[in-house]
């Protein structure tokens, strides 16, 4: 999984993901031909309050989840201060739904609440 912004850490790293840059700055609009990506976000309500163990386990288990689909996922950014997870992949039809089940699957704490419509490649 290419994480541009990420690149020096891989997604499961707490360290780099609590830095909470401001996305505009991160996270990448089009891929190398002009075509945009397509970005949801999921919130974890109240996970900034709880234990360190329970957000480094749910940071792996969304990185383990995310590497399913690394082939497609151009970035992805958790953001512990706000309790927010941003993915951008690369389209393909369904493809957005199939990884929030799969986030959704092992981590039913999480929350879509904005995407970005899928549009045609």
């Amino acid at each position: 999984m290419n994480l541009a912004a990420h690149s020096a850490s891989p997604p499961g790293d707490i360290g780099r993901w609590e830095q909470g840059e401001p996305l505009w700055k991160l996270a990448p609009k089009r891929d190398a031909e002009g075509r945009p990506y397509v970005d949801f976000m999921m919130l974890a309500p109240g996970l900034n309050k709880r234990p360190a163990q329970d957000i480094e386990c749910l940071a792996l288990i969304i990185r383990e989840v995310l590497a399913r689909f690394e082939t497609w996922v151009v970035f992805a950014d958790f953001n512990l201060k706000l309790n927010v997870l941003w993915v951008s992949h690369r389209y393909r039809p369904g493809l957005m739904s199939e990884i929030v089940a799969a986030l959704r699957a092992r981590a039913p704490e999480l929350k879509l609440v904005a995407h970005n419509p899928e549009q045609r490649g």
